[in-house]
């Protein structure tokens, strides 16, 4: 049977079959359910690409311990709330990570929604990571929830806040 006359018998109508405006019409739903399903959530435009990248770099920089990288991907302005509930700037980051005491020995991130927002965009997700050097959880495998806000601020794409967040284990 086909759709369009599963679609006239479902709503009690009489097919018109030489009708062009029922014919019309039966194609443009058909079109707009097809475009929906194959929609992708993010927009994926030239900004969208470059924080994912800037993201991306920022994953391998706290992996390698690399300061002088986090401190290029950060805004001065920079603000975390992180995961051990602390609400600190960049400098207190980056004095966390010189002096070992922030290590990250394992990460994964995965983005699940981007959004841009003229020069800002929005990234959210989740993300698994195994704690290293003085944490109170080193050698600990934990879930992370995140947020982060990145600005165009001086013609690049700089962080200038986050929120992560440790998921309650059942």
């Amino acid at each position: 049977m086909s759709l369009l006359v599963f679609l006239t018998s479902w709503l009690n109508l009489k097919p018109v079959w030489g009708t062009p405006m029922l014919s019309l019409l039966m194609f443009t739903v058909l079109s707009l359910v097809v475009v929906a399903q194959n929609s992708p959530i993010s927009s994926d435009t030239p900004s969208e690409q470059q924080v994912r990248q800037a993201s991306d770099e920022e994953v391998q920089a706290i992996l390698h311990n690399e300061a002088k990288i986090m401190a290029r991907l950060w805004s001065d302005d920079f603000i975390v709330t992180n995961p051990l509930n602390k609400f600190v700037t960049k400098q207190q980051v980056l004095g966390m990570v010189q002096s070992g005491f922030l290590v990250i020995t394992s990460y994964e991130r995965r983005i699940e929604y981007a959004h841009v927002y003229g020069d800002t965009v929005i990234l959210a997700g989740s993300e698994t990571v195994v704690w290293g050097g003085k944490m109170p959880n080193a050698g600990k495998t934990e879930q992370l929830r995140f947020t982060a806000v990145w600005m165009k601020q001086q013609g690049r794409f700089q962080e200038v806040a986050r929120h992560a967040n440790i998921v309650p284990q059942p």
